[in-house]
Protein backbone atom coordinates (compact mmCIF):
# COMPACT_ATOMS: atom_id res chain seq x y z
CA UNK A 1 0.00 0.00 0.00
CA UNK A 2 1.40 3.47 -0.85
CA UNK A 3 2.75 5.50 2.07
CA UNK A 4 1.83 9.15 0.41
CA UNK A 5 -1.36 10.85 2.11
CA UNK A 6 -3.28 13.50 1.49
CA UNK A 7 -2.78 15.63 5.00
CA UNK A 8 -5.79 16.35 7.43
CA UNK A 9 -6.43 18.77 10.10
CA UNK A 10 -6.15 17.43 13.45
CA UNK A 11 -9.67 17.71 15.41
CA UNK A 12 -9.74 19.37 18.93
CA UNK A 13 -9.53 16.54 21.63
CA UNK A 14 -11.42 15.68 23.54
CA UNK A 15 -9.82 15.80 27.10
CA UNK A 16 -6.30 17.22 27.60
CA UNK A 17 -4.28 16.00 30.63
CA UNK A 18 -1.04 17.93 31.37
CA UNK A 19 1.54 16.14 33.46
CA UNK A 20 3.23 18.49 36.01
CA UNK A 21 6.46 18.15 34.28
CA UNK A 22 4.44 19.97 31.22
CA UNK A 23 3.93 16.86 29.00
CA UNK A 24 0.48 16.39 27.35
CA UNK A 25 -2.01 13.52 27.56
CA UNK A 26 -4.29 14.18 24.40
CA UNK A 27 -7.70 12.00 24.41
CA UNK A 28 -9.28 11.99 20.45
CA UNK A 29 -13.01 10.30 20.25
CA UNK A 30 -13.67 9.28 16.79
CA UNK A 31 -12.10 6.73 14.02
CA UNK A 32 -8.37 6.00 14.61
CA UNK A 33 -7.71 6.11 10.81
CA UNK A 34 -8.81 9.27 10.46
CA UNK A 35 -6.71 10.63 13.47
CA UNK A 36 -3.86 8.88 12.61
CA UNK A 37 -4.38 10.36 8.88
CA UNK A 38 -4.16 13.99 10.87
CA UNK A 39 -0.85 13.47 12.68
CA UNK A 40 2.32 14.73 11.36
CA UNK A 41 4.23 12.00 9.11
CA UNK A 42 7.04 10.21 11.71
CA UNK A 43 5.78 12.23 14.33
CA UNK A 44 5.20 9.29 16.85
CA UNK A 45 8.11 7.01 18.47
CA UNK A 46 6.01 3.68 20.25
CA UNK A 47 3.11 2.91 19.81
CA UNK A 48 1.25 0.03 22.39
CA UNK A 49 -2.07 -1.26 21.38
CA UNK A 50 -4.72 -3.43 21.52
CA UNK A 51 -6.75 -3.39 18.61
CA UNK A 52 -10.32 -5.59 18.60
CA UNK A 53 -10.01 -9.15 17.64
CA UNK A 54 -12.67 -10.25 15.81
CA UNK A 55 -13.56 -12.78 18.06
CA UNK A 56 -17.25 -11.66 18.83
CA UNK A 57 -16.60 -9.65 21.74
CA UNK A 58 -19.37 -7.69 22.97
CA UNK A 59 -18.11 -4.31 22.66
CA UNK A 60 -20.47 -1.31 23.49
CA UNK A 61 -19.45 0.52 20.04
CA UNK A 62 -17.75 -1.65 17.67
CA UNK A 63 -19.01 -4.41 15.67
CA UNK A 64 -16.00 -7.50 17.05
CA UNK A 65 -17.47 -9.56 14.02
CA UNK A 66 -16.73 -8.75 10.98
CA UNK A 67 -16.05 -11.40 7.61
CA UNK A 68 -11.92 -12.63 8.54
CA UNK A 69 -11.34 -10.95 5.04
CA UNK A 70 -13.24 -7.47 5.92
CA UNK A 71 -11.32 -7.91 8.80
CA UNK A 72 -7.91 -8.48 7.92
CA UNK A 73 -8.24 -5.68 5.00
CA UNK A 74 -8.86 -2.87 7.53
CA UNK A 75 -5.97 -4.73 10.02
CA UNK A 76 -3.94 -3.82 6.72
CA UNK A 77 -5.05 -0.46 6.42
CA UNK A 78 -4.87 0.93 10.32
CA UNK A 79 -0.87 -0.58 10.05
CA UNK A 80 -0.25 1.07 7.35
CA UNK A 81 -1.38 4.33 8.61
CA UNK A 82 0.84 3.66 11.59
CA UNK A 83 3.77 3.05 9.84
CA UNK A 84 3.04 6.45 8.85
CA UNK A 85 3.56 8.39 11.40
CA UNK A 86 6.00 6.22 13.24
CA UNK A 87 9.62 7.56 13.28
CA UNK A 88 13.20 6.08 11.33
CA UNK A 89 13.31 4.07 14.71
CA UNK A 90 9.81 3.73 16.23
CA UNK A 91 8.37 0.68 17.64
CA UNK A 92 4.43 -0.55 17.35
CA UNK A 93 3.88 -3.44 20.43
CA UNK A 94 1.06 -5.07 18.92
CA UNK A 95 -1.20 -7.06 21.53
CA UNK A 96 -3.31 -9.55 19.75
CA UNK A 97 -5.18 -12.59 21.84
CA UNK A 98 -6.99 -15.56 20.08
CA UNK A 99 -9.48 -18.14 21.40
CA UNK A 100 -9.19 -22.29 21.25
CA UNK A 101 -11.86 -22.53 18.37
CA UNK A 102 -10.06 -19.69 16.54
CA UNK A 103 -6.27 -20.03 16.90
CA UNK A 104 -5.16 -18.26 14.07
CA UNK A 105 -6.39 -15.20 14.68
CA UNK A 106 -2.89 -13.10 15.70
CA UNK A 107 -0.74 -15.08 13.46
CA UNK A 108 -3.49 -13.68 10.65
CA UNK A 109 -3.38 -10.21 11.98
CA UNK A 110 0.99 -9.79 12.16
CA UNK A 111 0.91 -11.57 8.58
CA UNK A 112 -1.74 -8.36 7.84
CA UNK A 113 1.29 -6.20 8.96
CA UNK A 114 4.32 -7.68 6.92
CA UNK A 115 3.28 -5.87 3.84
CA UNK A 116 4.08 -2.73 5.78
CA UNK A 117 6.60 -3.03 9.05
CA UNK A 118 9.07 -5.67 10.00
CA UNK A 119 8.28 -7.96 13.10
CA UNK A 120 11.54 -7.74 15.11
CA UNK A 121 10.86 -9.15 18.61
CA UNK A 122 7.76 -11.63 19.69
CA UNK A 123 7.00 -11.25 22.78
CA UNK A 124 4.81 -13.38 24.92
CA UNK A 125 2.61 -12.08 27.96
CA UNK A 126 2.12 -14.47 30.34
CA UNK A 127 -0.63 -14.11 32.54
CA UNK A 128 -0.50 -17.11 35.01
CA UNK A 129 2.08 -19.67 35.26
CA UNK A 130 2.74 -22.90 37.30
CA UNK A 131 6.54 -23.90 38.16
CA UNK A 132 6.71 -27.31 40.16
CA UNK A 133 9.55 -27.22 42.64
CA UNK A 134 11.68 -29.59 41.63
CA UNK A 135 12.06 -27.19 38.36
CA UNK A 136 12.93 -24.12 40.25
CA UNK A 137 16.66 -24.90 40.64
CA UNK A 138 18.53 -22.10 41.53
CA UNK A 139 14.85 -20.10 43.09
CA UNK A 140 14.59 -22.66 45.90
CA UNK A 141 11.05 -22.76 46.10
CA UNK A 142 9.64 -24.55 49.24
CA UNK A 143 6.72 -26.00 47.05
CA UNK A 144 5.25 -25.71 43.76
CA UNK A 145 4.10 -22.86 42.54
CA UNK A 146 0.93 -21.29 40.49
CA UNK A 147 0.57 -17.85 40.49
CA UNK A 148 -1.40 -15.36 38.15
CA UNK A 149 -4.93 -15.61 36.68
CA UNK A 150 -6.40 -16.74 33.40
CA UNK A 151 -10.08 -17.97 32.48
CA UNK A 152 -10.77 -21.35 32.94
CA UNK A 153 -11.50 -23.32 30.04
CA UNK A 154 -14.43 -25.94 30.34
CA UNK A 155 -13.12 -28.46 27.31
CA UNK A 156 -11.98 -31.64 26.67
CA UNK A 157 -9.99 -30.45 23.65
CA UNK A 158 -8.23 -27.48 25.27
CA UNK A 159 -6.07 -26.60 27.67
CA UNK A 160 -6.11 -23.36 29.95
CA UNK A 161 -5.33 -20.15 27.76
CA UNK A 162 -2.40 -18.38 29.57
CA UNK A 163 -0.70 -16.23 27.71
CA UNK A 164 -1.12 -13.49 24.62
CA UNK A 165 1.15 -12.14 21.86
CA UNK A 166 3.30 -8.79 21.81
CA UNK A 167 4.25 -8.65 18.17
CA UNK A 168 6.96 -5.93 18.05
CA UNK A 169 7.10 -4.28 14.45
CA UNK A 170 9.67 -1.55 13.00
CA UNK A 171 10.61 0.15 9.64
CA UNK A 172 13.37 -2.08 9.22
CA UNK A 173 13.93 -4.35 12.22
CA UNK A 174 17.08 -2.56 13.40
CA UNK A 175 15.48 -0.42 15.95
CA UNK A 176 17.75 -0.57 19.22
CA UNK A 177 16.41 -1.16 22.40
CA UNK A 178 17.03 -0.55 25.95
CA UNK A 179 17.03 -4.04 26.92
CA UNK A 180 17.95 -3.81 30.52
CA UNK A 181 15.29 -1.34 31.48
CA UNK A 182 13.27 -3.92 32.30
CA UNK A 183 15.59 -6.37 33.03
CA UNK A 184 15.93 -8.83 36.03
CA UNK A 185 18.82 -9.17 38.40
CA UNK A 186 21.16 -12.57 37.25
CA UNK A 187 20.08 -15.66 39.41
CA UNK A 188 23.60 -16.43 40.01
CA UNK A 189 25.77 -13.81 40.97
CA UNK A 190 28.59 -15.06 39.27
CA UNK A 191 27.33 -14.32 35.66
CA UNK A 192 27.41 -10.48 36.02
CA UNK A 193 31.06 -10.36 34.50
CA UNK A 194 30.91 -13.08 32.36
CA UNK A 195 29.22 -11.75 29.39
CA UNK A 196 30.94 -8.31 28.11
CA UNK A 197 27.29 -6.29 27.97
CA UNK A 198 26.01 -7.40 31.99
CA UNK A 199 27.36 -4.03 33.41
CA UNK A 200 25.41 -4.60 36.00
CA UNK A 201 23.32 -7.36 38.20
CA UNK A 202 20.97 -7.12 35.24
CA UNK A 203 20.11 -9.13 32.24
CA UNK A 204 17.39 -8.66 29.73
CA UNK A 205 14.48 -9.90 30.94
CA UNK A 206 13.85 -11.80 27.45
CA UNK A 207 10.39 -12.49 25.62
CA UNK A 208 8.50 -13.75 28.43
CA UNK A 209 6.88 -11.51 30.39
CA UNK A 210 4.86 -12.78 33.77
CA UNK A 211 2.55 -9.91 34.59
CA UNK A 212 -0.87 -10.97 36.33
CA UNK A 213 -4.29 -9.18 36.04
CA UNK A 214 -4.79 -7.38 39.54
CA UNK A 215 -7.26 -9.17 41.16
CA UNK A 216 -10.64 -7.61 41.23
CA UNK A 217 -13.83 -7.69 43.56
CA UNK A 218 -16.59 -6.80 40.58
CA UNK A 219 -16.31 -7.43 37.07
CA UNK A 220 -18.58 -5.07 35.81
CA UNK A 221 -17.18 -2.12 38.27
CA UNK A 222 -13.35 -2.56 37.72
CA UNK A 223 -12.90 -4.17 34.64
CA UNK A 224 -16.10 -2.39 32.36
CA UNK A 225 -14.55 -3.16 29.34
CA UNK A 226 -14.28 -6.97 27.87
CA UNK A 227 -11.18 -6.56 26.97
CA UNK A 228 -8.25 -4.92 28.45
CA UNK A 229 -4.43 -5.67 29.76
CA UNK A 230 -2.76 -3.69 32.83
CA UNK A 231 -0.96 -0.85 32.73
CA UNK A 232 2.28 -2.80 33.56
CA UNK A 233 2.14 -4.07 30.05
CA UNK A 234 2.62 -0.97 28.31
CA UNK A 235 4.96 0.05 30.54
CA UNK A 236 7.52 -2.61 30.06
CA UNK A 237 6.85 -2.38 26.41
CA UNK A 238 7.77 1.73 26.78
CA UNK A 239 10.65 1.36 28.87
CA UNK A 240 11.89 -1.34 26.01
CA UNK A 241 11.52 1.33 23.32
CA UNK A 242 13.72 3.51 25.28
CA UNK A 243 11.70 6.31 27.13
CA UNK A 244 14.32 8.69 26.09
CA UNK A 245 13.42 8.07 22.72
CA UNK A 246 9.67 8.87 23.10
CA UNK A 247 9.15 12.03 21.86
CA UNK A 248 5.27 11.06 21.63
CA UNK A 249 3.18 7.89 22.44
CA UNK A 250 0.09 6.94 20.74
CA UNK A 251 -2.61 4.26 21.53
CA UNK A 252 -4.58 4.15 18.53
CA UNK A 253 -7.57 1.60 20.80
CA UNK A 254 -7.79 3.38 23.97
CA UNK A 255 -10.27 1.17 25.62
CA UNK A 256 -10.01 1.69 28.96
CA UNK A 257 -6.91 3.54 28.78
CA UNK A 258 -4.09 1.40 29.99
CA UNK A 259 -1.76 2.68 28.02
CA UNK A 260 -2.51 6.12 28.60
CA UNK A 261 -2.11 5.55 32.28
CA UNK A 262 1.59 4.29 31.75
CA UNK A 263 2.27 6.93 29.87
CA UNK A 264 1.12 9.35 32.59
CA UNK A 265 2.89 7.19 34.91
CA UNK A 266 6.39 7.59 32.86
CA UNK A 267 5.92 11.03 31.94
CA UNK A 268 5.05 10.48 28.22
CA UNK A 269 3.42 12.98 25.39
CA UNK A 270 0.55 10.59 24.44
CA UNK A 271 -2.16 10.48 22.08
CA UNK A 272 -5.48 8.49 22.32
CA UNK A 273 -8.26 7.21 20.44
CA UNK A 274 -11.16 5.78 21.22
CA UNK A 275 -14.45 4.91 19.70
CA UNK A 276 -16.65 4.87 22.23
CA UNK A 277 -17.45 7.55 24.45
CA UNK A 278 -17.95 5.42 27.79
CA UNK A 279 -14.91 4.06 27.57
CA UNK A 280 -13.23 7.44 26.76
CA UNK A 281 -13.94 8.63 29.41
CA UNK A 282 -13.17 5.99 31.75
CA UNK A 283 -10.23 6.47 29.94
CA UNK A 284 -9.54 9.70 31.06
CA UNK A 285 -10.47 9.33 34.54
CA UNK A 286 -8.34 6.59 35.18
CA UNK A 287 -5.43 8.56 33.47
CA UNK A 288 -6.52 11.46 35.70
CA UNK A 289 -6.27 9.31 38.69
CA UNK A 290 -2.77 8.12 37.90
CA UNK A 291 -1.61 11.49 37.36
CA UNK A 292 -2.94 12.69 40.76
CA UNK A 293 -1.30 9.31 42.78
CA UNK A 294 -4.90 8.01 43.02
CA UNK A 295 -4.51 4.68 40.78
CA UNK A 296 -4.61 1.61 42.81
CA UNK A 297 -1.63 0.13 40.21
CA UNK A 298 -0.04 3.71 39.85
CA UNK A 299 3.96 4.55 40.48
CA UNK A 300 5.93 7.08 40.73
CA UNK A 301 6.36 9.46 36.97
CA UNK A 302 9.86 9.72 35.83
CA UNK A 303 10.72 12.85 34.70
CA UNK A 304 13.84 12.77 32.15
Amino acid sequence: MPSARTPARLPTPHTTLTTRHGRRLRFFLGDSLEIMAALPRGSVSAIVTSPPYNLGIDYRTYDDALPRDRYLEWTGRWIAAARDVLDATGSLFLHVGAKPTDPWTAIDVALAARAHLELQNTIHWIKSVAIDRDAAGAAALDRDLAVGHYKPINSPRFVNDCHEFIFHFTRDGRTPLDRRAIGVPYQDASNIGRWQTSGSNLRCRGNTWFIPYDTIQNRVKDRPHPATFPPRVPEYCFKLHGLERVALALDPFLGLGSTAVAAARLGLNFVGVELDEHYLAEAVARTRGALEGADGMSAPMLPY
